[in-house]
């Protein structure tokens, strides 16, 4: 089916997501709420919401809800940034806690206006999960560029976590368009940075399909990832959040996701999460094989 009019048309079919049932959801929204805590799964609307909070996962969003840059395909706020909130850590891993997680995964809004881009305060939320959870907790953490700061990226891996992402999110042509206050090679450089810090942590990160990509793009972007340390790989559907941000410019079918993860395959990486709804921290700990 051709893609203008699935655009008119409407999402095509396997985009069409029925809600899981159970009160878990219910339960694990009043738990982050209560303790004010916030998620990237409510805040940037993820797909993948309900199926999460109904099997006691989130992805815990620290610095706040405001972010300091304003991605075009982003439904987080933009906006000016809320105080650090030195006892976020704690509350972050008293809530892990109370949800029996043994697989946490960390993320932030990007916060320019902080020296060290928010790093301290990652690390601080690695070490209290590691350190109130009982039975070795893995930590992922999801991390902004830093601007490329190198003593800020040595600040969160040195507390330690299991699992280091961050996301390339689209091809280099794209980046004036989509990532105006990004930079494809700042991006690729943090990942191969890490590999120099400590080459025992895995590199993960995620790119998002559908915003005019080509497929030859996207498999150069596979490989610069890979040849800058990256070895787990997640590709994802882009969808459009508001009115307000980038149009979608295809649907990618699960044969398409398919494809590419074999090209993924086939360019090295040990592990690749493919499909409509897959996002970068979408059954985090199966791709991690932690």
């Amino acid at each position: 089916m051709h893609t203008e009019k699935l655009l008119k048309t409407g999402k095509p079919s396997w985009l069409k997501k029925s809600l899981p049932k159970g009160g878990d959801y219910q339960r694990v929204r009043n738990l982050l709420s209560n303790a004010g805590l916030h998620t990237v799964c409510k805040e940037a609307n993820c797909p993948n919401m309900f199926e999460c909070f109904s099997k006691d996962t989130s992805t815990f969003m620290i610095l706040g809800s405001e972010c300091t840059r304003n991605c075009r395909f982003c439904n987080v706020v933009c906006g000016p940034p809320s105080p650090v909130d030195p006892e976020e850590p704690s509350r972050v891993a008293k809530a892990a806690l109370d949800l029996n997680l043994k697989y946490i995964v960390v993320t932030s809004v990007t916060r320019d206006d902080l020296d060290d881009g928010g790093a301290y305060h990652f690390a601080e939320t690695i070490k209290e999960i590691k350190s109130m959870i009982p039975g070795h907790p893995k930590v992922e953490v999801l991390i902004p560029d830093f601007k490329g700061s190198m003593d800020a990226l040595k600040t969160v891996l040195y507390a330690n976590p299991d699992v280091l992402n961050h996301n390339i999110e689209t091809v280099s042509s794209l980046y004036p368009r989509v990532r105006p206050e990004a930079l494809y090679q700042r991006s690729l450089t943090l990942l191969q940075n890490v590999t120099v810090i400590d080459p025992t942590i895995p590199v993960k990160s995620g790119i998002m399909v559908g915003l005019g990509e080509t497929t030859a793009e996207l498999e150069q972007t596979m490989t610069d990832l890979f040849c800058h340390g990256c070895n787990i790989l997640t590709i994802g559907q882009y969808l459009q959040p508001t009115q307000n941000h980038l149009q979608v410019e295809k649907y990618y079918s699960p044969e398409e996701f398919e494809i590419l993860e074999k090209i993924a395959g086939r360019i090295g990486f040990s592990k690749v999460a493919a499909g409509p709804f897959v996002r970068s921290s979408y059954r985090a700990q199966e791709l991690s094989g932690l």
